[in-house]
């Protein structure tokens, strides 16, 4: 949908192969990330329990580029994430997006080959939590098909934006 600009997170994790920085995400050093964090730039973030306890989250200066080009902001986060910007941005519309099973998560998780098993096993430890939370969001879209859940995705998000526009 080319009407939206997909917010840019800022992360302390490394870069990976393929990724580009500044288009995938804007890498930091856990100094910076701090030292931003301490002057309040971040709208919101998160600290994830694997994976040598890295973060990520969204600046309020990528928010403001955005907006400043009169676009709809998007932004891909993990559940506290959305849930805090609700929180600070009580209009924003959120989508809690899931797997149709335990299992099938597990599947994709592993077929990524990115985590290691305790990183597997955390994450979906912390998606069965996570999946408590989605009565707080606006929407909650099953990932069973890609191809359905896209379009049931862009449906919901084209109606929000004709009805934000009048």
């Amino acid at each position: 949908m080319p009407e939206l600009s997909l917010a840019v997170s800022a992360t302390t994790r490394a870069q990976r192969a393929g990724e580009v920085a500044g288009r995938d995400y804007k890498f930091m050093t856990r100094q910076e990330f701090d030292r931003r964090l301490a002057d309040d730039e971040f709208l919101e973030w998160v600290e994830w329990p694997w994976g040598e306890h890295r973060r990520a989250g969204t600046l309020w200066s990528e928010i403001e580029r955005i907006t400043g080009e009169g676009r709809p902001v998007l932004r891909e986060l993990e559940t506290g994430g959305a849930l805090a910007v609700k929180e600070r941005i009580p209009s924003s519309v959120s989508f809690f997006i899931t797997a149709p099973s335990e299992e099938e998560l597990e599947r994709r998780l592993r077929a990524r080959g990115t985590e290691s098993e305790d990183e597997i096993e955390q994450r979906l430890a912390s998606a069965l939590e996570q999946r408590k939370l989605a009565p707080q969001f606006t929407y909650t879209i099953v990932n069973d098909e890609l191809e359905r859940a896209i379009g049931e995705l862009e449906s919901l998000v084209r109606r929000k934006l004709a009805t934000s526009r009048c």
